[in-house]
Order: structure tokens, then C-alpha cells, then sequence
């Protein structure tokens, strides 16, 4: 499917320094690869691999905070992949996406290596849940690659001394720790939890190449005020709206 024949709106992001073309049907990027994109502290003149970038969310919203890193992104369908470039050109931050699958990276990809390598990997199994009609959500949203899957590849290509983050489910936290083999060290996570006292949802998870510190489980992030939702308004904890609209880092530990 092309560009022209899918439905489409323009998305602001970080109080609208970044607007995202996205499909109206199939996968739409919310809150997530914002707070995958603060979580890094990346560098002018570092380098950065967006793994399964879909329509280059995480990424350009890293490159619209640090300015001069060179981005390159692997998408395996082609339509996310597309739209990851649209939103470069229209954003005008370099982005250099290639189609791949993560199992089988491209060959430009897999004869370099990064300072940081990012990914929101599908957060569902499809053993434990039903897959959605929809093709490209599913595709974005439904695991067929496993997760250690994602993660060697992430090991290959990030330099020593380089950083893996991702975002994942909290449930599935288990099994991103038991990916990570002793290539990996000083791994830190950080929970993302609704509201005080709620269970946490999502967490981030750092890794270093060739790192020697010990696991580190920081402080939840809170992301909403009050004990439950009152009305149609998102009420984000100031931590967290300065994440969203105005593009701020937060540091995991």
C-alpha cells in the first residue's frame, strides 16, 4: 500500500516542535517512544540505531532535543518505513532508515556499529492474546521476533561501551533481563507507573557493552496526578509534561 492510498494525519509532538505523519488505522505512536527517546543521553556526534523504528517516532524525537547525531533506523514494513522518512524530510532531521527485519539486518546496518542502540519492541505475544485485523498494527504490535532475538542483534551492532535502552511491557521484564548475556552489564531499569500506589505498566531498561556495575532498579516514574482519571484532560505529573511538551531528558537513575 502507498502512501496516497492510506489515511493519514499530522500528529504534534513535544508541544509541537515535531509533527509526525501516521496512519489513522494500524499502529499509532503514543507516549512511548517519547519517554524511550528522553531516556537517552546521547551527544552531538554520537550515533544512534532505532530498531523496528515504525514512522521514526523515538528517534526524531531524540534529534529534535540533541542536536547532530546521525540516526539510522531499520523498518521492516514498508509503508512505517516510508512514513519515518516523510517525517525526516519534514521535520528536516537526518534520518537514515533502512527496510529490514531485525532477525536479518540490511547490509549497511550490519557492517556498522552505534554509540546507542533504541527499540520499543512488540509488546504482545501472540500465544497469550489475539492478533488485531489490522495488518500494520499487528505488525507493529504482535512479537514474531523474540525478544533475545532483538537483543543479540542490539549487542552486535552497539559499540563497547555503548548503550542498549529499550521500553517493554513490565510483565515481560523477566525475559528481557534473561536475553541480556555477559556482553551486557550495569543494567539499570526504571519503571513507569501510572500513579502512586498503582502497579507499574512499562519499564526502560539500560544496558552497557562491556559494562561491570551492578543492577540498579531506580524509582518509578510517575506519570499521572491524582488517584484516579477525572475527566477528558490528561493530568501528567510536571516531571512528566516536561517530557511530553517541551522535549525534556530525564535521567533513569
Amino acid at each position: 500500500m502507498s502512501l496516497m492510498q492510506m489515511g493519514l494525519s499530522e500528529d504534534k509532538f513535544l508541544g509541537g516542535r515535531l509533527v509526525l505523519t501516521q496512519p489513522l488505522n494500524g499502529y499509532r505512536a503514543g507516549v512511548d517512544p517519547v519517554f524511550l527517546a528522553a531516556s537517552i543521553q546521547a551527544h552531538t556526534g554520537e550515533s544512534v540505531l532505532d530498531l523496528g523504528c515504525g514512522a521514526g517516532a523515538a528517534a526524531l524525537c531524540l534529534g529534535a532535543r540533541v542536536d547532530g547525531l546521525r540516526l539510522v533506523g531499520v523498518e521492516r514494513q514498508y509503508e512505517y518505513a516510508e512514513l519515518a522518512r516523510k517525517n525526516s524530510d519534514d521535520n528536516m532531521i537526518d534520518f537514515d532508515v533502512f527496510e529490514g527485519d531485525v532477525a536479518d539486518l540490511p547490509s549497511e546496518v550490519r557492517e556498522d556499529s552505534f554509540d546507542h542502540v533504541i527499540m520499543n519492541p512488540p509488546y504482545y505475544l501472540r500465544d497469550r492474546g489475539s492478533a488485531s485485523p489490522d495488518a500494520l498494527r499487528e505488525g507493529a504490535l504482535g512479537e514474531d521476533v523474540p525478544l533475545r532475538v532483538w537483543l543479540d542483534q542490539a549487542t552486535k551492532r552497539v559499540k563497547p561501551r555503548g548503550y542498549i535502552t529499550l521500553i517493554q511491557k513490565a510483565e515481560r521484564l523477566p525475559e528481557v533481563l534473561a536475553a541480556m548475556d555477559d556482553r551486557l552489564g550495569s543494567i539499570l531499569v526504571k519503571p513507569l507507573a501510572p500513579r502512586i500506589g498503582r502497579v507499574t505498566t512499562l519499564v526502560i531498561v539500560q544496558a552497557r557493552k562491556g559494562g561491570r556495575g551492578a543492577f540498579r532498579l531506580a524509582a518509578p516514574l510517575i506519570l499521572h496526578e491524582g488517584p484516579q482519571h477525572v475527566g477528558d484532560v490528561e493530568h501528567y505529573t510536571p516531571e512528566v509534561s516536561a517530557i511530553l511538551r517541551e522535549g525534556s531528558a530525564f535521567p533513569l537513575w
